[in-house]
């Protein structure tokens, strides 16, 4: 197999089924020999849902939606706090791989956060499927906004993953970092709590975190039907571009030496 993609390499007609080998692979290994085999990857987010629902469902009994916004945004956060942390150490994990094959190293990371995608895209079909029988009708148009929130924190994720891994390699210490990161993250987003018991000038700041944004967006979309304006998205998009560029950069920059790491 390892001919076959070096040899591809040289026609430039590798890199497709490289991707999906290295998806198919992931998905497979994570949870061989496993009973419970994939349902692993959704009784996380179900079982953080179920514990938190039952702490602050009393505190926010007033709000009809709060199961609904908690459900999503615990999905939604678990989709960047796993693909990231994965995307960190990808290419540490693959060294095995990358010192015997000739393929480029992005992919490695662009690939890492495949097992969070499909985990988060299950729920959120499921999440979609239960507001359009048991709360209201989801139109083409919302379904698709919340379509391109995914996308765009994908973008992010991937932005973040690149500089990360390379940086991993250099500094060892930055994957215990991004974790502390993360525990703070988890309740700087307003997931277990409504955003409107923080008073309104504080909310730049909260926004400027951007899982707080796409989590926002998407509760907006799927629970309300409200869709949030063009300028909104622009800044959304504007800001995923910017993420995804710097850690485009940073790994450019830096993934010739850290790679000599391997």
């Amino acid at each position: 197999m390892e001919n076959r993609f070096i040899n591809n390499h040289r026609n430039g007609a590798y890199l497709p089924g490289l991707i999906w080998t290295l998806i198919r692979t992931d998905f497979k290994t994570r949870y061989h020999g496993t009973l419970g085999g994939y349902l692993w990857a959704l009784v996380k987010p179900l079982f953080m849902f179920a514990v938190l629902y039952t702490v602050f469902s009393v505190i926010f009994s007033m709000d009809p939606n709060y199961n609904l916004n908690l459900l999503i945004g615990l999905f939604l956060w678990d989709f960047f706090s796993e693909a990231t942390k994965t995307g960190f150490l990808s290419l540490q994990a693959k060294t095995f791989l990358l010192t015997k094959t000739n393929f480029p190293a992005w992919i490695v990371v662009l690939t890492s956060a495949s097992n969070a995608l499909i985990t988060m895209s299950i729920l959120g079909l499921a999440v979609c499927a239960y507001i359009s029988i048991f709360r209201r009708s989801l139109s083409l148009l919302e379904i698709s906004c919340f379509g391109l929130y995914i996308f765009i924190f994908l973008i992010i994720i991937i932005g973040i993953s690149l500089a990360g891994s390379v940086l991993f390699l250099r500094y060892r210490d930055i994957n215990q970092i991004w974790e502390l990161l993360m525990q703070a993250g988890f309740f700087f987003t307003p997931i277990v709590y409504p955003l409107d018991i923080v008073p309104h000038k504080f909310h730049f700041y909260l926004y400027a975190w951007l899982p707080t944004a796409v989590i926002q967006f998407s509760r907006s979309v799927l629970v309300k039907g409200e869709i949030p304006t063009i300028t909104a998205h622009l800044m959304l998009l504007g800001s995923a571009s910017v993420v995804l560029f710097a850690g485009v950069a940073l790994y450019c920059r830096l993934a010739l030496r850290s790679l000599e790491r391997l």
